[in-house]
Order: C-alpha cells, then structure tokens, then sequence
C-alpha cells in the first residue's frame, strides 16, 4: 500500500491541532518536530484502518446505490401486450 502523503497545508493544520488538543486537554506543550512525528505515526499506524472503513462504507453505498438503480430500472420496464389473436 503506498503510505498516505498529506499536503503540507493540511499537515501543518494537523499539527497545530495536535499542539493545541495536548495544551487544552492535558496543559503540556509539545514542540512541532513531536507534534510532526506523532502525526505521522498516527497516519501509519491509524490511516489504514481509517481508510479500510471507509472503502467498507463505500461498498455499502454501492451496493445501495445499485440495487436502488436496478429498482428504478424495473420500474421503467414497459409492459409487454401480447396479441390475442
């Protein structure tokens, strides 16, 4: 699986989020070199289970979409009258 590579912008918010959580929630300061390592930790050891839920809800969405559009298919059908002759 190739690693998940954010975008700088998007990792640097991450980081600042990281810094501010551990000085709101546990008063401790953590410096921007252990916020960036802990954000890449949590993308490596977190991000594929992360991800692999999200594919499963996207199959679930699928296979609710299709059978919804197979519904709507049936429901298009025109009915077949058969000469009686």
């Amino acid at each position: 699986m190739i690693p998940l590579k954010l975008p700088k912008e998007q990792k640097m918010e991450l980081i600042r989020r990281l810094q501010a959580y551990f000085a709101e929630e546990r008063s401790e300061t953590i410096g921007e070199l252990a916020a960036e390592q802990l954000v890449d930790f949590m993308i490596r050891e977190i991000g594929p289970y992360v991800y692999n839920q999200a594919i499963e809800d996207v199959r679930g969405l699928m296979v609710q979409k299709a059978s919804q559009l197979e519904d709507d298919l049936y429901a298009m059908m025109k009915p077949v009258v058969r000469d009686r002759s």
